[in-house]
């Protein structure tokens, strides 16, 4: 495909649109004559000056546009009663599963509105000391920890801060009894785990720092480093990417300290597999998987027997074994043969959980090592179950149960009898009892059914009109299971339902249904959607009037798509960090990674006009009454960068007909949304809560 672009000539166009319900005067918003031209297709990008992140007039026009954002939200007279809420049910003791780490037991603790949780520790004595508080990183919060890994024997410790919610981290090193920092931080690390090869040194992975925008400039070349102890970072050695240009690669060290195992990728779906034998210096990398048509990683290894987790010829995944010596695929063994539910297994104490998930319900399964099922694990009730991991050596392990009604629950759990019991049941002002959950399943466009969840009050009237929240994703594999949600209590508390559709693109029935809502397809996950919005309203749970569709990131695409396509169908549209143009996702940080989901514009004639036909950017369409939007992102945001955001909140303010306000929110030292302080979530959420409630017509709540 030969792409030119024109030279950017910038013409100042007023677009001081005034809304009449709210006199919004929106932002001016500057026009460029941009234009690409794909397959002989010309296509207008107006705001592509809004890409610079670096830029005076970008930073303008995100302070002008927070200005004209905040002022209409402070007329909203219930945001500070749902922002008090908010904080007062969010105001409880969290604490972790511990975990056991040389002669210390380790375990997160958060006292309620501490913006990071705090790491504590307790000697044998049961003598228990702050270990790492990450709300001393930084005086607003928004310096979090990202990841924590201890050597084997828990001498030295090594973890990585985010910096503003950037993907972007630091790696600090610490001797882990007296808790001294040993050397400079390992700095521009991104999409990083940390594994430790004794106490001599730990592999990382990162990319070389890019040409321009740290923030947005395309990293694609991912490499596993060594850092040993005592060494400058400038001497790290490469052992995975340097002659090998993959997106993403991660290395680890098998809990024995036997292997090196390898994974790489060019996309979020399908890897390469290596491995390296750490007992003789001299081994060479070997190769299990040498193509990227399936989905594989080591879970565990017996001596040279590994377990290895794949869906090669299993879209619903199982787990295999082979010897080290001659791991090629044709070698491979079944040992949990794949189901009609997704695997996703994990391993402690000596033996192997096999969770399924059910029509995005768990269940879980106990295996040894040589296959043969010990027991179904009786879970508390019917919802989302995680954990059952640990050491080998562990004699008692811990898993976590929630769903819409029921606040998240760490019970301990004994390997050998089976038995559980409760460990940490959070304390929220919450009455669980008095609401109810359940779920349906409904036909999308094409005849498919569609599972969703639909959460409210018990004694709910079905009159068309309970304001409600319909949330979904659809996409790269992720499963959206029952989980609790501080926020979504609030917003049930104050009439409203939640409902969560398992669209397609998502992991919840295997491979067969993430491919369903990919490329080509992913207009299913659109209709999916739109189906889901039509079935609430048909029966009478909430109409066009009281529907708000929501959704992040990919989901930030969904109601992006959704909202252009379908406008009438809602009443408000909450697209948060969402890739919304789909013409140049691929041309910022790893955007090129996503497109096993997406296909690219570069791929084909085809592959372009049916990304051009649903992207959200390219589709708003002037004279049309867009539903009133809060779009949402953050300025640190170097996963979905904000420009995205941007465009597209400039593409409406310009375009919408009608008296629907059309807002951004733009957060300020903030990212994609791992680690984002609670005061800033808080904030944010009574923000999305108050503007939705105001523009459904509520005058009180």
């Amino acid at each position: 495909m030969k792409k030119s672009l024109s030279t950017i000539a910038i013409v100042c166009v007023m677009s001081m649109n005034a809304q009449t319900s709210s006199s919004i005067q929106y932002p001016e918003t500057k026009k460029g004559e941009v234009k690409d031209t794909y397959f002989g297709t010309e296509v207008n990008d107006p705001y592509r000056w809004l890409e610079d992140d670096r830029s005076k007039e970008t930073e303008e026009w995100v302070k002008t546009q927070n200005v004209v954002t905040f002022n209409y939200l402070n007329t909203i007279p219930y945001r500070n009663q749902i922002k008090e809420r908010l904080e007062k049910l969010w105001n409880y003791e969290r604490i972790s599963a511990p975990f056991k780490e040389g002669d210390y037991t380790y375990f997160y603790k958060n006292n309620g509105l501490q913006n990071q949780s705090v790491l504590y520790r307790k000697d044998k004595s049961g003598k228990e000391e702050v270990f790492l508080d990450p709300n001393t990183f930084a005086a607003d919060g928004t310096t979090s920890l990202a990841n924590l890994e201890f050597s084997k024997d828990g001498s030295l410790v090594a973890y990585s801060i985010s910096e503003g919610g950037s993907d972007w981290n630091k790696i600090i090193i610490m001797d882990a009894v007296s808790k001294k920092v040993l050397e400079q931080p390992i700095v521009d690390v991104k999409f990083s785990g940390i594994s430790w090869l004794g106490n001599d040194g730990f592999f990382y992975s990162s990319y070389d720092k890019p040409e321009g925008s740290e923030l947005s400039a395309k990293t694609d070349q991912h490499k596993l480093y060594y850092h040993k102890l005592g060494t400058a970072q400038e001497e790290d050695k490469v052992i995975f990417g340097l002659n090998e240009k993959r997106r993403y690669v991660g290395g680890g060290v098998s809990e024995d300290q036997q292997y090196l195992i390898i994974t790489a990728a060019n996309s979020t779906t399908g890897n390469e597999l290596y491995i390296k034998d750490l007992s003789n210096p001299n081994s060479k990398l070997e190769t299990i998987v040498d193509n990227f048509n399936s989905n594989n990683y080591v879970i565990d290894n017996v001596g040279s027997k590994l377990y290895i987790v794949t869906n090669l010829n299993a879209p619903n995944q199982k787990i295999v074994t082979v010897d080290a010596k001659n791991p090629k695929p044709e070698n491979w063994k079944d040992f949990i043969p794949q189901t009609d539910y997704v695997l996703s297994p994990s391993t402690g104490g000596g033996y192997i959980f096999a969770r399924y998930m059910k029509d995005a319900i768990s269940q879980v399964v106990q295996y040894d090592y040589e296959g043969k099922a010990i027991r179904e694990v009786k879970l508390p009730g019917v919802g989302s179950a995680g954990g059952f991991g640990g050491k080998k050596t562990e004699k008692e392990l811990y898993f976590s149960f929630s769903n819409y009604v029921t606040p998240g629950t760490i019970y301990s759990f004994d390997p050998k009898t089976g038995t559980s019991k409760e460990y940490q049941k959070p304390k929220v002002d919450f009455n669980s009892t008095d609401y109810e959950s359940k779920q349906i399943f409904y036909t999308s466009k094409d005849g498919t059914k569609i599972p969703m969840i639909i959460t409210h009050k018990k004694g709910l009237k079905l009159d068309g009109k309970n304001p409600t929240i319909l949330y979904g994703y659809g996409g790269f594999n992720i499963s959206l299971t029952p989980s609790f949600s501080i926020t979504n209590a609030v917003w049930m508390e104050n009439g409203g339902i939640y409902a969560v559709a398992n669209l397609r693109g998502g992991g919840e029935y295997g491979k067969k249904w993430h491919d369903a809502g990919t490329q080509m397809k992913k207009q299913n996950v659109f209709d999916d959607f739109i189906a889901a919005g039509e079935y609430l309203i048909a029966q009478k749970y909430t109409s066009s009037d009281y529907l708000a569709i929501r959704g992040g990131s990919n989901g930030g695409l969904l109601v992006g798509a959704v909202m252009t396509q379908r406008p009438d169908l809602a009443k408000v549209a909450l697209p948060a960090v969402g890739v919304l143009d789909m013409l140049r996702y691929h041309t910022f940080t790893a955007g090129a990674g996503w497109a096993y989901d997406y296909g690219t514009a570069n791929d084909s004639k085809e592959m372009f006009e049916y990304l051009k036909n649903y992207s959200p950017v390219h589709n708003v369409k002037k004279g049309v009454q867009y539903p009133a939007t809060l779009v949402t992102t953050g300025d640190h945001d170097d996963r979905v960068v904000p420009a995205h955001s941007f465009k597209f909140a400039a593409e409406l303010q310009d375009k919408q007909a009608g008296e629907n306000p059309v807002l951004i929110r733009i957060d300020v030292n903030a990212g994609h949304g791992a680690g984002k302080p609670i005061s800033k979530t808080i904030e944010e959420n009574a923000d999305i809560q108050a503007f939705t409630l105001f523009n459904m017509g509520i005058k009180k709540i």
